[in-house]
């Protein structure tokens, strides 16, 4: 039994399988019956058990994130050629459109 529970803790997550979790959460808000068995059937290979763990550590990741225990990547300063569609582009862009 404990080798089934830590599995569970454990279990690797696809991007297919990620993707099915943010569509089933949609779908499945926290007022629906039987909300993480609906989850489970809605991503093949998971169980009700490695459904609740993945929610539980995305909210502990939003609430890190949130309260700033995720430091901000630092992002080197580039310069954007003409033909770049960066920062620099669209802020010119938006510029150029705006009417005052």
């Amino acid at each position: 039994m404990a080798s089934n529970s830590k599995s569970s803790i454990s279990s690797s997550w696809t991007f297919d399988q990620n993707k099915m979790f943010e569509r089933a959460l949609a779908i499945y808000d926290k007022d629906t019956p039987d909300r993480w068995h609906n989850v489970a059937k809605a991503i093949e290979g998971k169980s009700v058990e490695e459904v609740k763990r993945h929610y539980d550590i995305l909210v502990e990741d939003l609430i890190n994130i949130e309260t700033g225990r995720v430091p901000l990547p630092k992002y080197k300063n580039k310069t954007f050629n003409s033909k770049s569609r960066g920062t620099n582009d669209l802020n010119s862009r938006m510029m150029k459109n705006l009417k005052i």
